[in-house]
Protein backbone atom coordinates (compact mmCIF):
# COMPACT_ATOMS: atom_id res chain seq x y z
CA UNK A 1 0.00 0.00 0.00
CA UNK A 2 1.66 3.52 -0.65
CA UNK A 3 2.47 6.22 1.35
CA UNK A 4 -0.87 8.49 0.04
CA UNK A 5 -2.92 5.60 1.75
CA UNK A 6 -2.57 4.14 5.19
CA UNK A 7 0.23 1.86 5.36
CA UNK A 8 4.03 1.53 4.52
CA UNK A 9 4.88 1.00 0.39
CA UNK A 10 5.55 -2.37 -0.42
CA UNK A 11 9.15 -1.45 -1.54
CA UNK A 12 10.01 -0.54 2.05
CA UNK A 13 8.72 -3.38 3.35
CA UNK A 14 10.51 -5.65 0.92
CA UNK A 15 13.78 -3.95 1.18
CA UNK A 16 13.18 -4.05 5.16
CA UNK A 17 12.26 -8.10 4.73
CA UNK A 18 15.52 -8.52 2.60
CA UNK A 19 17.77 -6.76 5.18
CA UNK A 20 16.57 -8.35 8.29
CA UNK A 21 19.70 -10.55 8.97
CA UNK A 22 21.80 -7.86 8.64
CA UNK A 23 19.54 -5.55 10.75
CA UNK A 24 20.19 -7.74 13.68
CA UNK A 25 23.81 -8.70 12.79
CA UNK A 26 24.63 -4.56 12.53
CA UNK A 27 22.21 -3.51 15.00
CA UNK A 28 21.13 -0.98 13.58
CA UNK A 29 19.06 0.26 10.45
CA UNK A 30 20.81 0.94 7.57
CA UNK A 31 20.58 4.43 6.14
CA UNK A 32 18.94 3.60 2.93
CA UNK A 33 15.96 2.48 5.04
CA UNK A 34 16.20 5.56 7.05
CA UNK A 35 16.15 7.32 4.37
CA UNK A 36 12.62 5.70 2.99
CA UNK A 37 11.63 5.64 6.58
CA UNK A 38 12.18 10.01 5.95
CA UNK A 39 10.31 9.31 2.60
CA UNK A 40 7.25 7.84 3.55
CA UNK A 41 7.41 9.98 7.35
CA UNK A 42 6.95 7.07 9.15
CA UNK A 43 8.52 8.80 12.29
CA UNK A 44 5.53 11.55 11.64
CA UNK A 45 2.14 9.73 11.97
CA UNK A 46 1.11 11.60 14.84
CA UNK A 47 2.80 14.98 13.85
CA UNK A 48 0.44 18.28 12.69
CA UNK A 49 0.68 17.99 8.45
CA UNK A 50 1.96 21.88 9.24
CA UNK A 51 5.12 20.81 10.24
CA UNK A 52 5.68 18.27 7.94
CA UNK A 53 3.75 15.54 9.51
CA UNK A 54 1.67 12.54 8.51
CA UNK A 55 -1.56 13.16 10.99
CA UNK A 56 -2.78 9.68 10.99
CA UNK A 57 -6.46 8.20 13.22
CA UNK A 58 -4.97 5.71 15.80
CA UNK A 59 -6.70 2.18 14.24
CA UNK A 60 -4.58 3.04 10.79
CA UNK A 61 -1.54 3.82 12.76
CA UNK A 62 -1.88 0.34 14.70
CA UNK A 63 -1.87 -1.45 11.41
CA UNK A 64 1.05 0.49 9.83
CA UNK A 65 2.63 -0.63 13.64
CA UNK A 66 1.45 -3.93 12.08
CA UNK A 67 3.08 -4.32 9.32
CA UNK A 68 6.46 -3.21 10.00
CA UNK A 69 6.75 -5.48 13.53
CA UNK A 70 5.83 -8.47 10.55
CA UNK A 71 8.87 -6.99 7.97
CA UNK A 72 11.35 -6.95 11.37
CA UNK A 73 10.91 -6.41 14.75
CA UNK A 74 13.37 -4.10 15.04
CA UNK A 75 11.80 -1.89 12.16
CA UNK A 76 8.45 -2.25 13.69
CA UNK A 77 9.30 -0.99 17.49
CA UNK A 78 11.18 1.66 16.05
CA UNK A 79 8.68 3.14 13.76
CA UNK A 80 6.38 2.51 16.98
CA UNK A 81 8.43 4.59 19.21
CA UNK A 82 9.70 7.20 17.03
CA UNK A 83 5.99 8.15 15.58
CA UNK A 84 5.13 8.24 19.48
CA UNK A 85 7.07 11.43 20.00
CA UNK A 86 5.27 12.94 18.19
CA UNK A 87 2.67 13.78 20.50
CA UNK A 88 5.05 16.21 22.19
CA UNK A 89 4.21 18.35 19.17
CA UNK A 90 1.24 19.55 21.04
CA UNK A 91 2.75 20.54 24.03
CA UNK A 92 5.97 22.16 23.53
CA UNK A 93 6.42 25.36 23.10
CA UNK A 94 5.30 26.67 19.41
CA UNK A 95 8.51 27.60 18.32
CA UNK A 96 10.43 24.99 19.76
CA UNK A 97 8.43 22.44 18.22
CA UNK A 98 8.00 24.24 14.55
CA UNK A 99 11.75 24.46 15.12
CA UNK A 100 12.23 20.51 16.55
CA UNK A 101 9.62 18.43 14.13
CA UNK A 102 9.86 20.68 10.93
CA UNK A 103 13.14 18.91 10.16
CA UNK A 104 12.11 15.49 7.80
CA UNK A 105 14.80 13.87 9.90
CA UNK A 106 13.31 14.66 12.86
CA UNK A 107 12.37 11.81 15.42
CA UNK A 108 12.48 11.85 19.02
CA UNK A 109 14.12 9.42 21.76
CA UNK A 110 13.64 9.15 25.32
CA UNK A 111 12.13 8.21 28.68
CA UNK A 112 8.99 8.82 30.86
CA UNK A 113 10.33 7.68 33.76
CA UNK A 114 11.49 11.03 36.13
CA UNK A 115 15.22 9.55 36.98
CA UNK A 116 16.56 13.31 36.51
CA UNK A 117 17.05 16.39 38.77
CA UNK A 118 16.13 19.77 37.29
CA UNK A 119 17.49 22.34 39.05
CA UNK A 120 15.69 25.38 38.41
CA UNK A 121 18.21 28.99 37.89
CA UNK A 122 17.08 31.98 35.80
CA UNK A 123 15.78 31.08 32.11
CA UNK A 124 15.76 27.86 32.29
CA UNK A 125 17.00 24.81 33.92
CA UNK A 126 20.47 23.00 35.07
CA UNK A 127 19.73 18.77 34.39
CA UNK A 128 21.46 15.48 35.50
CA UNK A 129 20.11 12.50 34.80
CA UNK A 130 20.16 9.52 33.14
CA UNK A 131 16.87 7.47 31.69
CA UNK A 132 16.98 3.64 30.64
CA UNK A 133 15.29 2.05 27.45
CA UNK A 134 15.61 4.84 25.30
CA UNK A 135 14.51 3.60 22.20
CA UNK A 136 16.13 4.80 19.12
CA UNK A 137 18.60 6.99 20.75
CA UNK A 138 21.48 6.53 18.01
CA UNK A 139 18.66 7.57 15.24
CA UNK A 140 16.90 10.80 17.55
CA UNK A 141 17.71 14.21 16.14
CA UNK A 142 16.35 15.18 20.04
CA UNK A 143 15.55 13.47 23.15
CA UNK A 144 13.02 14.08 25.70
CA UNK A 145 12.69 13.30 28.96
CA UNK A 146 11.26 13.57 32.77
CA UNK A 147 13.10 15.10 35.75
CA UNK A 148 12.05 16.02 39.55
CA UNK A 149 12.42 19.99 39.73
CA UNK A 150 14.26 21.59 42.57
CA UNK A 151 13.42 25.21 43.06
CA UNK A 152 15.21 27.23 45.75
CA UNK A 153 13.19 27.18 49.20
CA UNK A 154 10.91 24.43 48.22
CA UNK A 155 11.26 21.73 46.10
CA UNK A 156 8.26 20.01 46.39
CA UNK A 157 4.83 21.12 46.76
CA UNK A 158 1.63 19.62 49.00
CA UNK A 159 -0.66 16.96 47.47
CA UNK A 160 -3.50 18.42 45.51
CA UNK A 161 -6.18 18.99 48.40
CA UNK A 162 -4.02 18.77 51.08
CA UNK A 163 -1.38 21.61 52.05
CA UNK A 164 -1.80 21.18 56.09
CA UNK A 165 1.45 20.94 57.89
CA UNK A 166 3.25 17.75 57.66
CA UNK A 167 1.13 16.24 54.77
CA UNK A 168 2.30 14.07 51.92
CA UNK A 169 4.52 16.28 49.59
CA UNK A 170 4.67 15.39 45.97
CA UNK A 171 7.81 16.07 43.62
CA UNK A 172 7.35 18.53 41.10
CA UNK A 173 7.61 16.71 37.56
CA UNK A 174 8.45 18.32 34.08
CA UNK A 175 9.93 17.13 30.52
CA UNK A 176 12.84 18.60 28.82
CA UNK A 177 14.00 18.30 25.35
CA UNK A 178 17.74 18.32 24.88
CA UNK A 179 19.37 18.61 21.51
CA UNK A 180 22.24 15.92 20.63
CA UNK A 181 25.38 17.43 21.44
CA UNK A 182 23.81 17.67 25.43
CA UNK A 183 23.28 13.71 25.50
CA UNK A 184 25.97 10.88 26.27
CA UNK A 185 24.57 7.87 24.35
CA UNK A 186 25.27 4.25 27.03
CA UNK A 187 25.04 1.57 24.50
CA UNK A 188 24.43 -0.61 27.15
CA UNK A 189 20.77 -2.35 25.20
CA UNK A 190 22.21 -6.24 25.17
CA UNK A 191 18.69 -7.98 24.95
CA UNK A 192 17.58 -11.27 23.22
CA UNK A 193 15.42 -9.26 20.62
CA UNK A 194 14.63 -6.21 19.01
CA UNK A 195 18.34 -5.85 18.65
CA UNK A 196 18.40 -2.69 16.61
CA UNK A 197 16.15 -0.83 18.37
CA UNK A 198 19.20 1.23 19.75
CA UNK A 199 17.17 1.33 23.38
CA UNK A 200 20.28 2.18 25.11
CA UNK A 201 20.58 4.54 28.52
CA UNK A 202 21.12 8.32 27.74
CA UNK A 203 23.08 10.48 30.27
CA UNK A 204 22.93 14.18 30.80
CA UNK A 205 25.77 15.54 33.10
CA UNK A 206 25.21 19.36 34.08
CA UNK A 207 23.00 20.59 30.71
CA UNK A 208 21.13 24.34 30.60
CA UNK A 209 17.59 23.37 29.31
CA UNK A 210 16.51 27.02 28.38
CA UNK A 211 12.43 27.43 29.71
CA UNK A 212 11.54 27.36 25.80
CA UNK A 213 12.34 23.68 26.09
CA UNK A 214 10.47 22.77 28.67
CA UNK A 215 7.14 21.39 28.82
CA UNK A 216 4.13 19.84 30.72
CA UNK A 217 3.02 16.76 29.17
CA UNK A 218 -0.39 16.98 30.68
CA UNK A 219 -0.61 20.60 29.64
CA UNK A 220 -4.08 21.24 26.93
CA UNK A 221 -2.42 20.59 23.16
CA UNK A 222 -1.71 22.93 21.21
CA UNK A 223 -3.88 21.01 18.28
CA UNK A 224 -7.19 19.81 17.92
CA UNK A 225 -6.54 16.62 16.70
CA UNK A 226 -8.03 13.79 18.65
CA UNK A 227 -5.10 11.96 19.22
CA UNK A 228 -3.14 14.37 21.38
CA UNK A 229 -6.48 13.72 23.64
CA UNK A 230 -6.90 10.15 22.94
CA UNK A 231 -6.05 8.93 26.67
CA UNK A 232 -2.39 7.72 27.07
CA UNK A 233 -2.43 4.07 28.53
CA UNK A 234 -5.01 2.38 25.88
CA UNK A 235 -2.76 4.21 22.84
CA UNK A 236 0.32 2.93 24.38
CA UNK A 237 -1.61 -0.03 24.76
CA UNK A 238 -2.93 -0.21 21.77
CA UNK A 239 0.52 0.57 19.83
CA UNK A 240 2.87 -2.19 21.28
CA UNK A 241 -0.11 -4.92 21.24
CA UNK A 242 -0.45 -4.36 17.34
CA UNK A 243 3.58 -4.92 17.11
CA UNK A 244 3.09 -8.14 18.91
CA UNK A 245 0.39 -8.93 16.77
CA UNK A 246 2.61 -8.47 13.48
CA UNK A 247 5.33 -10.42 15.30
CA UNK A 248 2.81 -13.68 16.53
CA UNK A 249 1.56 -13.80 13.06
CA UNK A 250 5.04 -13.37 11.17
CA UNK A 251 6.33 -16.48 13.83
CA UNK A 252 3.78 -18.41 12.40
CA UNK A 253 4.59 -17.92 8.88
CA UNK A 254 8.36 -18.84 9.69
CA UNK A 255 7.19 -21.81 11.61
CA UNK A 256 4.96 -22.94 8.39
CA UNK A 257 7.71 -22.03 6.08
CA UNK A 258 10.74 -24.42 8.29
CA UNK A 259 8.18 -27.02 8.11
CA UNK A 260 7.74 -27.24 4.33
CA UNK A 261 11.04 -26.87 3.75
CA UNK A 262 11.88 -29.86 6.76
CA UNK A 263 8.62 -32.19 5.10
CA UNK A 264 10.50 -34.67 2.86
CA UNK A 265 12.95 -34.94 5.61
CA UNK A 266 10.14 -35.79 7.88
CA UNK A 267 8.43 -37.80 5.98
CA UNK A 268 11.34 -40.14 5.61
CA UNK A 269 11.72 -39.85 10.00
CA UNK A 270 8.40 -39.30 11.58
CA UNK A 271 5.43 -40.40 10.17
CA UNK A 272 2.59 -37.88 10.30
CA UNK A 273 4.92 -35.04 11.92
CA UNK A 274 4.12 -32.47 8.81
CA UNK A 275 0.68 -33.04 9.06
CA UNK A 276 0.41 -32.24 12.90
CA UNK A 277 2.64 -29.40 12.81
CA UNK A 278 0.70 -27.78 9.61
CA UNK A 279 -2.78 -28.44 11.58
CA UNK A 280 -1.47 -26.82 14.93
CA UNK A 281 -0.03 -23.81 12.61
CA UNK A 282 -3.72 -23.67 11.01
CA UNK A 283 -5.11 -23.66 14.23
CA UNK A 284 -3.15 -21.06 16.29
CA UNK A 285 -3.57 -18.67 13.13
CA UNK A 286 -7.52 -18.74 13.24
CA UNK A 287 -7.09 -18.17 17.37
CA UNK A 288 -4.60 -15.24 16.06
CA UNK A 289 -6.87 -14.42 13.88
CA UNK A 290 -10.02 -13.89 16.29
CA UNK A 291 -8.09 -12.32 18.74
CA UNK A 292 -7.17 -10.21 16.34
CA UNK A 293 -10.59 -8.68 15.04
CA UNK A 294 -11.20 -7.95 18.76
CA UNK A 295 -8.56 -5.64 19.38
CA UNK A 296 -9.02 -4.17 16.34
CA UNK A 297 -12.63 -3.94 16.73
CA UNK A 298 -12.23 -2.11 20.27
CA UNK A 299 -8.97 -0.02 18.86
CA UNK A 300 -11.47 1.04 16.20
CA UNK A 301 -14.78 1.79 18.08
CA UNK A 302 -12.94 3.49 20.87
CA UNK A 303 -11.62 5.80 18.46
CA UNK A 304 -15.02 6.59 16.97
CA UNK A 305 -16.30 7.19 20.48
CA UNK A 306 -13.45 9.41 21.35
CA UNK A 307 -13.52 11.39 18.13
CA UNK A 308 -17.43 11.91 18.36
CA UNK A 309 -17.23 13.06 22.07
CA UNK A 310 -14.01 13.57 23.30
CA UNK A 311 -14.24 11.07 26.11
CA UNK A 312 -13.61 7.73 26.44
CA UNK A 313 -15.38 6.04 29.10
CA UNK A 314 -13.72 3.96 31.84
CA UNK A 315 -15.53 0.95 30.72
CA UNK A 316 -14.08 1.69 27.21
CA UNK A 317 -10.78 2.08 28.74
CA UNK A 318 -10.56 -1.05 29.99
CA UNK A 319 -11.95 -2.61 27.11
CA UNK A 320 -8.82 -1.64 24.87
CA UNK A 321 -6.84 -2.91 27.59
CA UNK A 322 -7.90 -6.01 28.20
CA UNK A 323 -8.25 -7.03 24.29
CA UNK A 324 -4.59 -5.66 24.03
CA UNK A 325 -3.18 -7.59 26.52
CA UNK A 326 -5.12 -10.67 25.30
CA UNK A 327 -3.80 -10.19 21.84
CA UNK A 328 -0.14 -9.99 23.16
CA UNK A 329 -0.79 -13.04 25.36
CA UNK A 330 -2.13 -15.12 22.45
CA UNK A 331 0.60 -14.27 20.24
CA UNK A 332 3.53 -15.91 22.47
CA UNK A 333 0.97 -18.37 23.68
CA UNK A 334 0.81 -19.65 19.91
CA UNK A 335 4.33 -19.58 19.72
CA UNK A 336 4.97 -21.24 22.66
CA UNK A 337 2.27 -23.86 21.02
CA UNK A 338 3.97 -24.14 18.46
CA UNK A 339 8.26 -24.08 19.45
CA UNK A 340 8.85 -27.53 20.67
CA UNK A 341 7.29 -29.07 17.34
CA UNK A 342 9.85 -27.18 15.35
CA UNK A 343 13.08 -29.25 15.95
CA UNK A 344 16.91 -28.05 16.62
CA UNK A 345 16.68 -26.02 13.57
CA UNK A 346 14.61 -23.55 15.20
CA UNK A 347 17.30 -23.33 17.90
CA UNK A 348 20.05 -21.71 15.42
CA UNK A 349 20.16 -18.05 15.87
CA UNK A 350 20.82 -18.15 12.05
CA UNK A 351 17.28 -18.63 11.32
CA UNK A 352 14.65 -15.87 10.78
CA UNK A 353 12.16 -18.23 12.97
CA UNK A 354 14.34 -17.90 15.33
CA UNK A 355 14.81 -14.36 15.44
CA UNK A 356 11.15 -13.25 15.16
CA UNK A 357 10.68 -15.76 18.60
CA UNK A 358 13.18 -13.39 20.25
CA UNK A 359 11.53 -10.43 19.14
CA UNK A 360 8.33 -11.54 19.53
CA UNK A 361 8.83 -12.45 22.99
CA UNK A 362 11.08 -9.15 23.91
CA UNK A 363 8.32 -6.99 22.75
CA UNK A 364 5.73 -8.64 24.42
CA UNK A 365 7.80 -7.81 27.99
CA UNK A 366 6.26 -4.09 27.69
CA UNK A 367 4.75 -3.35 31.34
CA UNK A 368 1.91 -1.66 29.45
CA UNK A 369 0.79 -5.15 28.11
CA UNK A 370 1.10 -6.64 31.10
CA UNK A 371 -1.05 -4.86 34.04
Amino acid sequence: MGESGKGITEALLAQVGEAAAAIERDGRLSPEILERIYEERLFKLFVPNELNGRMTPLPDAARIFEQAAYADGSFGWLVTIGSGGGFFAATLPEETAETLFADRRAVIAGSGHPTGIAKAVPGGYHVNGSWKYCSGSGYASFYTANCIVERSGSADRPVDGDAAAGAPRTPEIRSFAFLPEQVEIVRDWNAMGLQATESHTIRVADAFVPDARTFDIASEPRYDDPIYRYPFLPFAQVSFAAVVLGLGLRFLDEAAALADAKRAEWDRAYVGRYGRVSDAIAGQRRLLAAVADRFYGETESSWRTFADTRALPDEVVLRVGDACAEAARLAVAAAHEIWPMLGMTALMQRETVNRVWRDLHTAAQHGVLNL
